[in-house]
């Protein structure tokens, strides 16, 4: 009975010292993966790549209005009506489409007779109609053409107000997506660099953050905290930054 219970006793103690390494071994593996993430956060290098591409504006939009002063509704829109026959005649002889041309509803208000100490008095004098116009194409040199030519319908009795063009790129969206890349290729090339002239290696990227795009005139250097649209350059640049964080193998 004696030599059962030493037995019994040594698998005890036994387990027992496998129970504390397997402890130990595994506060030790631990305590390693804990280090060697620590290390990994600690070794990395956070970059700015930037990319930059010229571009040129496909998208052209114009806006203008013409106005009448009349005595009566009825004759300013009957006036009105034939200014905009004259509009868009001359729209589509430059080379306009007619589904592109958009003309916005009639308004009108009231003129008051002058008292002879300046200020307005309650008797209607007549009326100002106005009505706007606007134009869209892809057309763009044909759309600047017509707006720099639009005060010939003076010669027609259509005094037209022209604004300057305003000038787009329809394909914004997949160009941001080709210049992010570019951008985050050259931060991964200047990470490379500044990392190998030490004797090290990029691994793998743990954030990107992208910045503002500035989409400005070709040769200008504007530059905003919320990014820039410049539209009324034709020819445009545009600017992509990103903030790339890499580990260091």
């Amino acid at each position: 009975m004696k030599n059962i219970r030493e037995i019994k006793d040594y698998q005890i103690i036994l387990l027992g010292l496998i129970i504390a390494l397997g402890a130990i071994l595994s506060t030790f593996i631990f305590s390693h993966a804990v280090v060697a993430y620590q290390k990994l956060q600690n070794h990395t290098i956070t970059v700015t790549g930037s990319a930059s591409k010229d571009i040129i504006s496909d998208v052209a939009v114009w806006k203008g209005y013409y106005s009448v002063r009349c005595k009566d509704l009825k004759s300013g829109y009957s006036q009105i009506e034939s200014n905009k026959k004259v509009v868009k005649e001359y729209l589509i002889s430059c080379g306009m489409k007619e589904e592109d041309i958009k003309f916005a509803p009639v308004s009108s208000f009231p003129l008051y007779k002058k008292l002879s100490n300046g200020y307005e008095s309650n008797d209607i004098d007549g009326y100002n109609i106005s009505q706007n116009v606007e134009v869209s194409s892809s057309n763009v040199e044909a759309i600047t053409n017509m707006s720099q030519n639009a005060g010939s319908l003076i010669n027609k009795n259509v005094v037209l107000s022209s604004n300057a063009v305003e000038y787009y790129v329809s394909n914004l969206d997949n160009l941001k997506v080709e210049m992010l890349a570019l951008a985050t290729k050259d931060a991964k090339q200047r990470a490379k660099s500044m990392v190998e002239s030490t004797g090290g290696h990029i691994g793998a990227m743990t954030s990107a953050k992208m910045g503002v795009f500035q989409i400005v005139a070709k040769n200008s250097t504007d530059v905003s905290d919320y990014g820039i649209y410049n539209t009324s350059a034709k020819d445009k640049k545009i600017n992509a930054v990103v903030n790339v964080t890499f580990t260091i193998k």
